[in-house]
């Protein structure tokens, strides 16, 4: 199973937008089920996830109305949410970099 860090991240993201609530609930449940040791495992299952520079993977959330950005360190099966917003937040940041 893999393990994820930083849940209080996308807590935060839906106290503020409340219907980003359930598909991220549903993103966070499938994903601890996942025993992901590459990259090609998770697109197997996540064909829109787009891998970037240095293990992030960028998933499209509710209809693609959200992205949320993570980290992924595939030896240790260890997910980190580093970034969720609208596609307005996600234009001013640079991924490689969250």
């Amino acid at each position: 199973m893999v393990r994820i860090i930083a849940k209080s991240t996308l807590r935060a993201f839906w106290k503020d937008y409340p219907d980003a609530e359930e598909p991220l609930l549903a993103w966070y449940r499938e994903v601890e089920k996942e025993d992901w040791s590459e990259p090609s495992q998770m697109k197997e299952k996540y064909r829109n996830a787009s891998v970037v520079k240095g293990n992030r993977v960028v998933f499209n959330i509710k209809g693609n109305d959200y992205r949320l950005v993570v980290k992924i360190n595939y030896p240790y099966r260890i997910v980190y949410v580093r970034f969720v917003g609208t596609h307005v937040q996600y234009d001013q940041i640079d991924v490689k970099e969250v």
